[in-house]
């Protein structure tokens, strides 16, 4: 794998949560590149092994660990599994996260016809299911919030350690239609400034990337048909993307890589740095 940046991270320990997916697993294999030795957990540990498999194919040192974000007893167990095999944390990536369609809205403007005359199966502001709110809020929040507890108390011990945590542009400009995954990740981007004011005294930075638009399995359906054109969705976030294309995973090595490394970016703390194409800087007009 060609590195964006030449980043030493031999001897550094990695967690990266949520690798299973296409962003995060792009990432625990740069880690890889980079030197380090990866724990790549998911939810579903043949996806986490799918990404093990490409970063020893690369030459790289990983192995793939079961591990539900929201659970601690569950990231306890896969703890226990990485000092087994790698010894304490080094860096953490909170990559797991998503969005659900009981936290989701139908339309992007609400009608009269919202309150007086609602379509039976369709959500609206009004009938937001709570549940599917609050699975929304707890997987971004408390998924970021609960690996960093039970991975950063080994960097604790150490002097020295690494969070990075995965933001969304959501946080800065929230999207039509998706209130809980925006506010959800609003809240990772005001977790991330607390907890590098927290941590900052024991020798531990934590900042953030909010990743604009990037075509995933989880928002493909969203921004593309099946024959690849654009949904109208998908072709009205790109009409505000000035650059005019979606991410890659790619796209997000450079920063992650300088955020992660000492030398590079030691100072640094407290940050949420987008990575949008200029959708943020774009007021529509």
């Amino acid at each position: 794998m060609e590195l964006p940046l030449n980043v030493d991270l031999k001897g550094k320990v990695a967690v990266v949560t949520g690798a299973g997916g296409v962003l995060c697993s792009m990432m625990a294999q740069a880690l890889a590149a980079a030197g380090a030795k990866v724990a790549v957990l998911d939810l579903r540990e043949e996806a986490a092994q799918v990404c093990v498999d490409a970063i020893k194919a690369d030459g790289g040192d990983a192995i793939a660990i079961a591990a539900n974000v929201l659970e601690k007893a569950s990231l306890e167990a896969a703890h226990e599994k990485l000092l087994a095999a790698y010894g304490p944390c080094d860096i953490l990536i909170n990559g797991a996260g998503g969005n659900n369609p009981k936290g989701t809205t139908a339309h992007e403007f609400a009608c009269k016809e919202d309150v007086t005359a609602p379509k039976e199966g369709e959500f609206n502001f009004f009938s937001l299911d709570p549940n599917g709110i609050s699975f929304v809020f707890n997987l971004n929040f408390i998924g970021t919030l609960l690996p960093t507890q039970v991975f950063s108390a080994d960097m604790v011990k150490k002097g020295h350690g690494t969070v990075l945590n995965v933001s969304s542009m959501n946080a800065f400009r929230p999207l039509t239609k998706i209130p809980a995954y925006s506010g959800a990740k609003a809240a990772v981007s005001n977790f991330t400034q607390w907890l590098a004011t927290h941590l900052a005294k024991v020798g531990i930075r934590v900042n953030a990337i909010a990743p604009g638009f990037f075509v995933t399995n989880q928002n493909r359906a969203l921004l593309t048909n099946p024959d690849g054109s654009l949904t109208a969705r998908g072709n009205t976030i790109l009409s505000h993307t000035p650059m005019g294309r979606f991410g890659t995973p790619e796209d997000l090595l450079g920063a992650v890589l300088w955020l992660l490394d000492d030398k590079a970016s030691g100072f640094v703390n407290g940050t949420v740095i987008p990575i949008d194409g200029g959708f943020a800087a774009f007021s529509g007009v």
